[in-house]
């Protein structure tokens, strides 16, 4: 198959997938790859495999084709080539959980010569590193990518970067609980999908209205939260979206628990779960787990929570979410405390501690724990995070916690 022909099928393909008839578009696409003696060809039916492996949750599969991919921009000696294919190589294991190696391959991408696509994806390697680093509760730093990868989008108007970035910072300020902010920022992408997204694909406003589900969720808006959740889900089932799927039977879950129905929100969580579990969503599992320690510590069943605590807390520490770690350890405490064990109650209460400090999960300037309840935050240039309030109070011209991160002594 020559290099005209391999064009044809390409578009072909693309044709088929993006009127939801998937898995014709990847007979296609493999047929391609089979066939095609074109490796400027080959190159971008692998980076069409990788996208579609994304979307349908087939992880896996998608590291796969990144991997041979990257062979093939080496073969064809070309930087932006190069550059695409680790991109593709660090969202792979991005969506694996395989948070440090996606930190390593962006790390790889930024440190490649200047290329024609640098501009173009400089923004989504740093978004994906923002993801990787909130995916282990390195707070400060996932900020400071975040926000590079907005000054991307806004230098070269990529409203679809932009569109992504405001979902992650979304997620970002539901974790340090500035619920405020957790829907502002979904909203926004919102908004840049009702006035660029005519020709978007339909998973740009799946994705926004799950995001604001989520946070209208938090905010004890319930009804709002339904009726996102709902529109997020029509879409993902339209497109076979199984990663997202499972994130809006996870919220429809966290919903029926919020009105103390338990009764549907068992079922929903275990949907989840299987769909999270087939999928390789192990980070995902962990939150489905929480929600169903919850679920258990209502019914007064604290040994069944604990169980899915157990559980939760072995694939915390695998993936390196500390967060999660964090309000595992809090949850154990309330049920021994509860209990009246004593022994075990302390080791949760020194763990809780030990995560709030490595997460820097606390104020600079009152010393209280950030994400504990809802509350305004402000983040200072250096991307650091403290209470709006404490900043409005005491006035500060530099960052609290930098100036004593200077004064430390160094280590050899």
């Amino acid at each position: 198959m020559g290099q005209d022909q391999t064009k044809q099928q390409i578009e072909k393909g693309l044709q088929l997938y993006q009127s939801n008839q998937t898995e014709k578009a990847l007979q296609v696409w493999t047929k391609v790859l089979q066939k095609s003696s074109d490796p400027v060809g080959r190159f971008r039916v692998l980076g069409c495999l990788v996208t579609a492996h994304s979307e349908m949750g087939r992880y896996k599969e998608m590291l796969k084709f990144a991997v041979v991919q990257i062979d093939t921009a080496r073969e064809l000696e070309d930087a932006d080539f190069l550059l695409e294919s680790y991109l593709n190589l660090a969202r792979s294991n991005e969506k694996l959980c395989e948070f440090h190696k996606t930190i390593s391959y962006c790390k790889t991408c930024l440190g490649l010569p200047g290329t024609r696509a640098g501009a173009q994806l400089g923004g989504q390697v740093s978004l994906s590193m923002g993801n990787a680093f909130l995916g282990l509760s390195l707070f400060q730093k996932a900020l400071e990518s975040f926000e590079k990868a907005l000054r991307y989008a806004h230098n070269n108007d990529d409203a679809m970067l932009e569109c992504r970035v405001c979902c992650s910072l979304g997620s970002f300020y539901a974790q340090v609980k500035d619920y405020e902010k957790a829907l502002f920022f979904p909203c926004k992408a919102a908004e840049l999908v009702n006035d660029y997204g005519k020709g978007w694909s339909l998973k740009y406003r799946a994705m926004s209205q799950y995001h604001m589900a989520v946070a209208y969720r938090l905010l004890g808006h319930l009804g709002s939260a339904m009726e996102c959740c709902e529109e997020s889900m029509k879409i993902a089932l339209q497109h076979g979206d199984r990663p997202l799927q499972a994130l809006c039977l996870l919220c429809f879950a966290d919903i029926h628990r919020s009105r103390g129905d338990l009764e549907t929100a068992f079922p929903r969580y275990d949907s989840a779960m299987s769909i999270m579990t087939e999928i390789g969503n192990r980070l995902g599992q962990v939150h489905v787990l929480l929600g169903v320690a919850k679920c258990w510590v209502a019914r007064k069943a604290p040994d069944k929570a604990l169980d899915a605590i157990e559980k939760a807390q072995d694939l915390a520490e695998e993936v390196g979410n500390k967060l999660s770690q964090l309000k595992l350890h809090c949850l154990s405490e309330g049920i021994y405390r509860s209990k009246g064990l004593q022994r075990e109650l302390r080791a949760h209460v020194v763990r809780f501690h030990e995560c709030v400090e490595e997460t820097e999960l606390y104020c600079g300037l009152c010393g209280e724990s950030i994400g504990e309840k809802n509350s305004r935050l402000q983040a200072l240039p250096c991307s650091h995070i403290f209470h709006l309030r404490c900043l409005q109070n005491h006035g500060t011209r530099s960052c609290p916690n930098c100036r004593r991160s200077s004064m430390k002594p160094g280590f050899v």
